[in-house]
């Protein structure tokens, strides 16, 4: 089975920028044709997706979030990474990496079929 595992800290400054890291295990970040993906769900509030990096390194972000977000990887530690930036206690919020397999075109929201437990990330000061 695939394991998704986030890590960072769990408190981030105003103003400041958030970073996370997804490290993948019994899976390769590079196999074609999956894509790596970050989502958040506020305190209370849906799930949003922030944006994804797929199998070839191809990124593409939440147009809400672009101008903000930055997502990378490393492919020798099989690990792909969040950046956050200038965050405000609007982005306090639990964190999820997960995988969408393939075949499922627009409805790739729907396959999402590996999480990680998620990690929750409060922006205060």
């Amino acid at each position: 089975q695939v394991q998704l595992q986030e890590s960072g800290p769990g408190l981030v400054k105003p103003s400041q920028t958030l970073s996370l890291t997804c490290t993948v295990s019994d899976g390769s970040i590079t196999t074609n044709y999956y894509t790596w993906n970050w989502i958040r769900q506020p305190p209370g509030k849906g799930l949003e997706w922030m944006g994804v990096i797929a199998y070839d390194g191809s990124t593409y972000y939440s147009p809400s979030l672009k101008s903000r977000t930055s997502i990378s990887r490393d492919t020798s530690k099989n690990q792909f990474t969040l950046q956050l930036s200038s965050v405000t206690p609007e982005d306090t919020a639990v964190y999820y990496c997960a995988r969408v397999g393939s075949g499922y075109g627009s409805s790739w929201w729907y396959g999402m079929d590996y999480w990680g437990k998620g990690t929750l990330v409060t922006v205060s000061s």
